[in-house]
């Protein structure tokens, strides 16, 4: 190297530099083990390898199983939404009808809240159609 480059261009004086020469060194120390750091990085590959392949056949499992639970689920969930629908039709039925119900605080004139139940929806009032009732009797 001529002079002309000055000290910032020798590898030596770079950080990088040493810092990989130092890992070099490292390196050429740690490699003195021969065939007893093989084994265990044999012994360390079988094992990750064992874990490997249980998770796998865990997954399996769980996957089949969620596949086989599949026609039961359904099977709950068409019960439940006919159940549902049988308790509407009662509801219309009755003479009313609502989708839902809601709870709203207000407060009272003496500063407490209180929870009221407000019901929203479609309502319809219907006429007693029984025999007997009122609108059939003679006037």
């Amino acid at each position: 190297m001529s002079d002309s480059q000055g000290p910032h261009q020798d590898p030596r004086h770079n950080i990088a530099w040493r810092t990989a020469q130092q890992w070099q060194q490292r390196a050429r120390q740690s490699r003195g083990g021969g065939l007893l750091d093989s084994l265990k990085m044999l012994l360390a590959w079988l094992l990750f390898g064992a874990m490997m392949i249980v998770a796998l056949v865990l997954g399996l499992f769980f996957l089949l199983l969620g596949w086989a639970l599949m026609p039961l689920l359904r099977y709950r969930l068409k019960k439940r939404i006919e159940q549902m629908r049988a308790d509407q039709a009662e509801d219309a039925g009755g003479g009313f009808h609502y989708r839902e119900t809601r709870y709203r605080e207000t407060q009272g004139a003496d500063g407490s809240y209180r929870e009221q139940q407000v019901l929203e929806g479609d309502y319809e009032v219907r006429e007693d159609e029984r025999p007997g009732s009122e609108r059939d009797a003679p006037r």
